[in-house]
């Protein structure tokens, strides 16, 4: 059976149309191949598990591509195969977290000097590019302002805001966003029918709520469960017990005792909760989370936008009437208590006394 680092990987896009969301990126990328316009050097930044190293490997692919026919990689040449198989010599994978200095970076650049072996194109990918030293950083400079033309660069990062300025000048720079939760079930969907498992749609909606758009993520957490449960249909209860994934409708019932401010209730819960062997940390984000969504709607109606792919037309009507049991203030101050009651737990020998702290702030506020 599968583990998850496997689905993940087994199921990696390996053309353009196979990817799920950042359609943005895709269209211009698809437009520079047609048109014969692909630039020197990219910045590929956004939130870790968006399809960053995917798409730069298939930017890669789809410059070296020996059949021209159409902007898609064949998927059969020499080049194409030699990428997807892990050993071409003209893909130049490197982690800037671990190779960061300016010795890796004067390496790099003698590497950059030769042609490709047999490509079109060296294509150099640097993952978490920030992480390069300022020294580091300068001595790319020079490579990206004047590139050789077999050259092609795609920095990669979670954050872009610790890139310098004349990097940022020097580069076409995509920004990649966090997959819709549409997409997310698509995609999880898909790997499902393929691996031939049967798995309920609430499920899967779980999985994908909990990945909170990542679909690293998500198919990771898919590929777990998959080992887990055999050959049998996988049910909400396989993925609470598996992955220790609490399901909203638990931080519905408890918001229900907070609106009463039974705190008796809810230290009952709380107890029961911890006996049953569910993970608290996940449960207060649980709480978290849902409690965000009630403050939209109490802020005002039409923010339900902002929070209906992630909640059922019955829970979202729940919501809009948990929501008016508050006080706009009252939301606010205890998602306030909520998060340093998070924080504190994750630091704490005695996470359930820090919850039942919390609770009994809230239901006496």
């Amino acid at each position: 059976m599968e583990n998850s680092q496997v689905i993940y990987r087994k199921y990696r896009p390996q053309r353009f149309s196979e990817v799920v969301g950042q359609e943005h990126v895709i269209k211009t990328l698809i437009s520079a191949i047609k048109n014969s316009k692909v630039a020197h050097a990219y910045l590929f930044s956004g939130p870790r598990g968006t399809g960053k190293t995917t798409i730069a490997r298939l930017l890669a692919k789809a410059v070296n591509c020996t059949d021209t026919s159409s902007y898609e990689p064949c998927n059969k040449c020499e080049s194409c195969t030699e990428i997807m198989e892990n050993r071409a010599m003209d893909l130049i994978e490197i982690d800037a977290a671990s190779n960061r200095g300016i010795d890796e970076v004067r390496e790099l650049k003698e590497r950059i000097r030769f042609a490709p072996t047999h490509s079109r194109y060296k294509v150099f990918v640097i993952d978490e590019a920030h992480q390069l030293t300022k020294e580091a950083f300068n001595a790319l400079l020079k490579t990206l302002e004047e590139p050789p033309a077999h050259a092609i660069f795609i920095l990669a990062t979670t954050e872009a805001h610790k890139m310098l300025p004349t990097i940022l000048s020097r580069v076409q720079r995509f920004d990649f966003k966090k997959l819709s939760l549409t997409d997310v079930i698509k995609k999880l969907e898909m790997v499902a029918k393929k691996e031939g498992i049967k798995i309920s749609d609430k499920a899967l909606r779980i999985i994908a709520l909990n990945s909170e758009g990542f679909m690293r993520d998500a198919e990771s957490m898919l590929g777990q469960v998959i080992a887990f449960s055999g050959d049998k249909e996988i049910t909400i209860e396989d993925i609470e017990n598996i992955l220790g994934i609490v399901d909203i409708n638990l931080a519905i019932k408890f918001v229900d005792l907070l609106v009463k401010k039974n705190s008796s209730e809810a230290l009952s819960f709380i107890d029961k909760f911890v006996n049953q062997g569910y993970d608290l940390v996940q449960f207060i984000e649980s709480l978290i989370t849902y409690s965000r969504k009630l403050m939209l709607v109490r802020v005002d109606n039409n923010l339900s936008r902002l929070v209906k792919d992630e909640l059922s037309a019955e829970q979202l009507n729940t919501a809009l009437k948990q929501a008016g049991e508050f006080s706009l203030v009252e939301l606010s101050k205890i998602i306030e208590i909520l998060l340093q009651t998070l924080y504190d737990m994750k630091r704490s020998s005695f996470p359930q006394i820090n919850m039942e702290l919390a609770v009994v702030e809230v239901c006496n506020r």
